[in-house]
Order: C-alpha cells, then structure tokens, then sequence
C-alpha cells in the first residue's frame, strides 16, 4: 500500500475511521478473496477491531457510508450490514420510507 495510513484518529471524543477495504488482517496487505459480501463482512470486521482499539464500536457509529462499483452488490452487502448493526431501524422523519442526505462545495468567488 503506497503511503503512510491511519485507520482512525480520534479528536473530541470522535472517533474518525478512513476508508477501509477488504484487507486480512496480518502483515501481509492481501485482500479477501471471494464475493463483495465477503468483502463487505472482512471490512466490517475490520473497523469493528479499528473501534475497539479506539475505545469505541459499532453501537457508536454515528453515521457510515458506504461506496459500491457495482449497485448490483447492493442487496448482498446490505445483507452483511445487518449482521453488523442490530439496533432496530429508526423511523424516518413523517414517515417518508426514502431520505438523501448530500454534501457540496461553494463555488469560488
């Protein structure tokens, strides 16, 4: 892996964890081998470990995103999702079964 990493620096009591992929743990940087759902289970495993050194885990995740090349992959990797986080699924707000959230940049002036 080119460069130095970080799997996550903690600042004001924030816990901050980077991207992670579907690396074995161990010395040897070697991805899982297998579907997107087995990538999806090592990455999670992976951050839950990145929590608990930290001090946290994945009860308190306050937000994570997730990026797929191939929106095919969406339902297997939900799958694993869910194994991960238990907690019940919140109502959205009045109701509405869809919410997108996005960020964007000022234009410069």
């Amino acid at each position: 892996m080119p460069g130095q990493f970080t799997p996550a620096v903690v600042y004001n009591r924030l816990v901050y964890c980077s991207g992670n992929i579907g690396i074995k743990p161990g010395a040897r940087l070697e991805l899982v081998e297998g579907t997107a759902k087995d990538c999806t289970r090592q990455i999670l495993t992976n951050i839950c470990a990145v929590l608990e050194a930290a001090g946290s885990s994945l009860d308190n995740v306050l937000k994570i995103n997730i990026f797929l090349t191939n929106m095919d992959d969406f339902a297997i990797v939900n799958e694993v999702y869910d194994e991960f986080f238990t907690q019940a699924i919140k109502p959205l707000l009045f109701g509405t079964d869809v919410e997108i959230e996005c960020t964007a940049h000022l234009e410069r002036q």
